[in-house]
């Protein structure tokens, strides 16, 4: 492998990136405390039609990452650094009133809490609609039949009595279902799906990522997938980027990265997915110790007091990402052997 700065793309997709994110650095900064850097170097593509992962534990920047592409980051006490182009604009640097009008429109983003992202005191109905009377500059009269048709192509029973439903009166699954109704109402070109499936059960599961996937099939909508469960990215992404401690430590095509991964992390969370065809009552193998185990990428990896087969280099140099001309990237000194 050889370093670069360039990403290389999917060869099923090859179009130009619809999002091309560089370098994306988020910073927190707190009065009496030393900065903390969330999201250290950060760079992918997306292409129409794909479906794009962003795979780690809780606290490796996966969330911040969206956050910072969407400008919903909070005003103060952060600093970000990089670019995020979105058909040939920077995100990053544009105008509050201008990203609103971008974010619901062009881009959207599906949360993975629907009972807090949801207002709860307006219905359900209300608040598809109003995204249609702000982007699109319906009355509420013309908005209403188009959101009664969002909430049924989404798999939402009985969409004119939901219409007038408040949250809490929906469950977890259909929740979720209407989060991804007002997302795609002015069928945006990026979809960003923040752990779309966390705390629905497994057929709930199933159906919300049958639905993404026959969405980006049949519209080219292109999609990010944030998520720590990698039985999702299994079944829905092209593209997976592996993070750790705010960095890519590795990138392939899915088929690829699920048969030979490289990395150790990768592996790692590979290792600890049970498994039907394991001997019963095998037991899981967990990664060690927690994402709190760092050492600083300045001057090391940090996955190295965690990592299952350190060297020396480990915890005195910091790697580089590099890439293959086949679309691989490894962040790793000493990398799993590549299986055939």
């Amino acid at each position: 492998m050889t370093a670069t700065a360039t990403t290389p793309g999917s060869s099923r997709h090859g179009d130009e990136p619809l999002l091309s994110v560089r370098d994306l650095r988020v910073t927190f900064t707190r009065q009496g405390e030393d900065p903390f850097t969330a999201v250290d170097g950060v760079s992918f593509d997306v292409r129409p039609g794909q479906t794009v992962g962003l795979v780690g534990e809780s606290g490796c920047g996966k969330s911040v990452t969206s956050l910072a592409i969407m400008g919903l980051l909070p005003a103060r006490g952060n600093r970000v650094e990089g670019t995020a182009t979105f058909e040939g604009t920077d995100l990053l640097t544009l105008a509050k009133d201008k990203m609103r009008d971008r974010r619901g429109r062009d881009i959207a983003m599906i949360f993975q809490d629907p009972l807090s992202s949801l207002n709860p005191v307006v219905p359900i109905g209300r608040q598809v609609t109003e995204v249609l009377e702000r982007h699109k500059s319906m009355s509420r009269k013309a908005a209403t039949p188009v959101a009664r048709e969002l909430l049924d192509r989404v798999g939402i029973p009985d969409p004119d009595r939901r219409l007038t439903d408040y949250p809490h009166q929906l469950s977890g699954g259909m929740r979720q279902r209407a989060l991804i109704a007002m997302a795609l109402a002015c069928e945006p070109r990026l979809l960003i799906a923040d752990e779309p499936t966390t705390a629905l059960d497994v057929t709930i599961q199933a159906q919300i990522l049958g639905l993404l996937k026959e969405l980006v099939t049949e519209s080219g909508t292109a999609l990010v997938m944030i998520t720590h469960d990698l039985g999702v990215v299994a079944g829905l992404c092209d593209e997976v980027n592996v993070l750790y401690g705010g960095r890519i430590v590795e990138r392939g095509r899915r088929h690829e990265l699920f048969a030979s991964p490289r990395h150790p992390y990768t592996t790692g969370l590979l290792a600890s997915i049970p498994r039907l065809d394991g001997a019963r009552g095998a037991p899981l193998t967990p990664i060690p110790g927690s994402v709190a185990d760092n050492l600083p990428w300045e001057h090391a990896c940090a996955f190295a007091p965690r990592c299952s087969q350190p060297v020396d280099r480990c915890t005195e140099q910091s790697p580089e990402l590099e890439h293959d001309d086949g679309g691989r990237a490894l962040r790793c000194f000493n990398p799993v052997e590549a299986t055939s």
